[in-house]
């Protein structure tokens, strides 16, 4: 049962990953000049060199992440998975949940952030810039993915049932009535913080981006929301759902190799959807 539970607590994790990586390719034309005058000299001492290691955690874009993830983002995980316990572990878990899923939950609500800034910089900075986007739509994949199939193909099931007995006696008119369940008002007021907060500095970095650039033609304050919320629901929720129907028609093993097979050849492949979107934000010409 601790495992299953897992499944909804690692929602977040997944999550924390994809903002990370999110804000650290809305920097990423900064972040990649940052980068460019952090190259090694033969004649660097030791010290200079571990300087030099750990600069990819020293820029105010790093900074933004950290505080967000830490001072928003955790504590919202935290309040729901004790306010909403049943809900938060995907009905499998009560208060009575060992101290230490708790504590890991609270940790990896900012480490796997951390890792997610941490990889898509690596990215930008070595030329990938594209793989780097790849990043944000490879967290919310996995975070959606849980919340509509999870282990045992019922995750939306355990989603749009705010309390225990609502999955157990799972009816579609769970889906409707969610809407208005004190989990869903939670998630609102939630809403109405964190993602002012992410599209502001999203929106702000990439257009200080372009200025950085010289690019003149790209897209507006307005495109750049658009752009990154089809990255998430579009990218990142699409697949999952298409995923979870596989899965459902074929079976886990068939399932998972077709729409592996099918997203290298639609999505992920430079020409791609994906590619086409990351085109699309980063205004890139070729």
């Amino acid at each position: 049962m601790i495992l299953e539970a897992c499944h909804m607590v690692q929602v977040d994790v997944f999550w924390s990953y994809g903002l990370g990586a999110g804000f650290a390719f809305g920097a990423a034309r900064q972040l990649k000049a940052l980068g460019a005058g952090q190259a090694p000299h033969a004649d660097e001492d030791t010290e200079t060199a571990m300087l030099r290691d750990a600069a990819p955690f020293n820029n105010r874009f790093f900074m933004v992440n950290l505080i967000f993830l830490s001072c928003l983002f955790a504590p919202s995980g935290i309040y729901l998975l004790w306010q909403f316990t049943s809900w938060e572990t995907m009905h499998v878990l009560d208060k009575t949940m060992p101290a230490w899923l708790v504590t890991g939950f609270a940790i990896t609500n900012v480490t796997q952030g951390i890792l997610g800034f941490w990889v898509t910089q690596k990215c930008i900075r070595s030329g990938k810039a594209y793989q780097g986007f790849l990043q944000i739509i490879l967290g919310y994949f996995f975070m959606f993915f849980i919340l509509v199939h999870g282990w045992d193909g019922t995750g939306y099931r355990r989603f749009f049932s705010p309390t225990r007995a609502d999955f157990l006696a799972w009816d579609p008119a769970n889906v409707p009535a969610w809407f208005t369940s004190p989990v869903a008002l939670t998630l609102y007021a939630m809403g109405v913080i964190l993602i002012p907060v992410i599209f502001y500095y999203f929106g702000r970095w990439m257009q200080d981006g372009y200025a950085l650039a010289g690019i003149k033609k790209h897209p507006g304050w307005g495109a750049i929301v658009v752009l990154l919320l089809l990255t998430v629901f579009g990218a990142g929720l699409g697949s999952a759902i298409a995923c979870s129907l596989l899965i459902h028609w074929i079976g886990w093993i068939a399932g998972a190799a077709a729409f592996a097979v099918a997203a290298a050849l639609l999505l992920v492949r430079r020409g791609g959807l994906f590619h086409m979107l990351y085109k699309a934000v980063y205004a890139e010409a070729g």
